[in-house]
C-alpha cells in the first residue's frame, strides 16, 4: 500500500495539471472586473464594424479601384504605422493626464467615423486617406486602453484579462464577416453597402464605453515620465528591439488572404476564411492568455511565434484552397498565444506610472515595423513571387524566437 502511495500522488498531481491546462474552473472569468468587461464589449462592436470592410479591401482596392499589390501594401503600411506613431504620444498622454478613457473614447469616436468615408472612395488613394483617418483613431485609443485593462486586473489574472480582451475583440471579427456575407448575398458586390452598414456597430461601441467603463488613475511612485524614454530599462528595450524584429516580418494579413484567393478560394468563401481565423482567434486566446499566467509569458510568445513561421512557411509551399482554410486555422493559434500574452508581458516589465507609455513605445514598434514588412511583402510578391515573400517572415519570425530566450522574465506572474 505504501509504494502505491506514489503512484497516487503523481496520478493526483497530474489530473491537476491537466485541469490546469485546459482552465476547467467553475469561473473561468474570475478576476475580471467591470472594465475588462466594458472594454471587451467595445472590442466586439467595433471589430464588428471593421471586419465588415477589412476582408473585403483587397478585393476593393485591387479589383474595383484597379490597384496593384505594391499599392495595397503601402496602404496598410502607412495605416497601421500611422496608428503606431500615434500610440506612442496617446499613451505618454494618458500617464501624464493620468485619464485613460477619455482618450480612448476619442479613438473609438474617430474611427467609427472613418466607415462611411470608405463608402465613398473612388480612386486608391481615397482609400489610403481613409485607412490613414481610422488608424489615428486606433492609435488615440489602443495604448491607453490597453493601459487601463493593466490598471484594472490583478497582476495574477492580467494574462487572463488580455486573453479575454483579445477573445472577445476575435468574437466581433467573426460576426462582422458574416454580416458583410449576408449583405453581399443580398447585394452582390456591392461592397460600399457594407461599408455604409458597417458605421452601425461603430456608433454602438462608443455609447458602450461612454457609458460603461470607469476611469482609473494609475498608482504613481514618483513624477509621470517623459518622452525622453528615461526610466525604461535596457531588459525591457531588448523586448522592444526583438519585437520589432519579428514585426519586420509580419506583413498585413491582406496578403494572407490574396494567397487563398490564388489557391482557389472563391470570393464569396473569403469572408467565411476570415471568420474561421477570428473564430480560431476567440477560443485561443482566453486559454493562451491564462498559459502565461501560469508558466510564463517567454514560453508562450515563443511558441505562438514558431507557429507563425510555421504557417507563413506553408504558405509558401501550398498549392490547393483546402490547405489554406487550415492553414488559417493554425493562424489563429498563433494571434491567442501571442497578442494578449505579449501585452501583458509589458507590464510586467515597467512600473504602473509608465504602463501609458510603454504600451506606446510597444504599439510603436510593432507598427513602426508595419510600414516596410507590407512593403516588402508586396514588392518581394510582385517582382519575385509569393513564396520568397512568405518565407522572409517565417525567416524573421524564427530569428525573433531565438532572440526572445535572452530577454529576463521578471517573476510577475503566478505559478500554480
Amino acid at each position: 500500500m505504501l509504494k502505491n502511495k506514489p503512484r497516487i500522488f503523481l496520478i493526483q498531481k497530474l489530473r491537476i495539471r491537466m485541469s490546469e491546462f485546459f482552465f476547467v474552473k467553475k469561473n473561468p472569468f474570475a478576476g475580471l472586473g467591470r472594465n475588462v468587461a466594458i472594454l471587451g464589449l467595445v472590442s466586439f462592436f467595433t471589430d464588428a464594424s471593421s471586419d465588415m470592410i477589412y476582408p473585403l479591401l483587397p478585393l476593393f482596392v485591387t479589383l474595383t479601384l484597379g490597384a496593384s499589390t505594391e499599392m495595397l501594401g503601402l496602404i496598410e503600411g502607412v495605416a497601421e504605422s500611422t496608428a503606431s506613431i500615434v500610440k506612442l504620444f496617446s499613451g505618454w498622454l494618458s500617464d501624464k493626464l493620468q485619464k485613460r478613457k477619455s482618450l480612448a473614447v476619442t479613438g473609438y469616436a474617430l474611427a467609427s467615423l472613418s466607415r462611411p468615408l470608405m463608402a465613398m472612395a473612388l480612386v486608391p488613394w481615397h482609400v489610403l486617406f481613409v485607412r490613414f483617418i481610422d488608424r489615428i483613431g486606433k492609435g488615440i485609443r489602443t495604448s491607453p486602453r490597453d493601459a487601463l485593462i493593466a490598471d484594472s486586473t490583478k497582476v495574477e489574472f492580467r494574462g487572463k484579462a488580455f486573453g479575454f480582451h483579445r477573445a472577445m475583440d476575435h468574437s466581433g471579427a467573426i460576426v462582422g464577416p458574416i454580416l458583410a456575407m449576408g449583405i453581399l448575398f443580398l447585394a452582390p458586390n456591392n461592397y460600399r453597402l457594407v461599408f455604409w452598414l458597417a458605421a452601425i456597430p461603430a456608433v454602438v461601441s462608443v455609447i458602450i464605453l461612454i457609458v460603461g467603463a470607469e476611469e482609473i488613475s494609475p498608482d504613481h511612485t514618483s513624477q509621470a515620465p517623459s518622452l525622453t524614454f528615461r526610466g525604461i530599462d535596457g531588459n525591457f528595450r531588448l523586448y522592444l528591439g526583438i519585437v520589432f524584429l519579428f514585426a519586420l516580418g509580419n506583413s498585413s494579413d491582406a496578403f494572407l488572404l490574396l494567397r487563398a484567393k490564388d489557391l482557389g478560394v472563391s470570393t464569396v468563401s473569403i469572408p467565411i476564411i476570415w471568420v474561421v481565423l477570428h473564430f480560431a482567434k476567440a477560443l485561443s486566446s482566453m486559454p493562451g492568455g491564462a498559459l502565461s499566467d501560469r508558466i510564463g509569458r517567454k514560453k508562450v510568445i515563443i511558441l505562438g511565434w514558431v507557429i507563425y513561421a510555421l504557417v507563413y512557411a506553408a504558405f509558401a509551399l501550398s498549392s490547393s484552397a483546402w490547405q489554406a482554410w487550415g492553414l488559417f486555422a493554425l493562424y489563429g493559434v498563433y494571434f491567442g498565444l501571442t497578442e494578449g500574452v505579449e501585452k501583458a508581458f509589458v507590464a510586467d516589465l515597467v512600473k504602473p506610472e509608465m504602463r501609458g507609455l510603454a504600451y506606446g513605445v510597444f504599439n510603436c514598434a510593432i507598427g513602426i515595423g508595419a510600414l516596410p514588412a507590407s512593403i516588402i511583402m508586396g514588392v518581394l510578391w510582385h517582382r519575385v513571387n509569393s513564396g520568397v515573400a512568405f518565407l522572409f517572415g517565417a525567416s524573421l519570425a524564427l530569428l525573433g524566437s531565438l532572440l526572445l530566450c535572452g530577454v529576463k522574465e521578471k517573476k510577475a506572474f503566478a505559478i500554480a
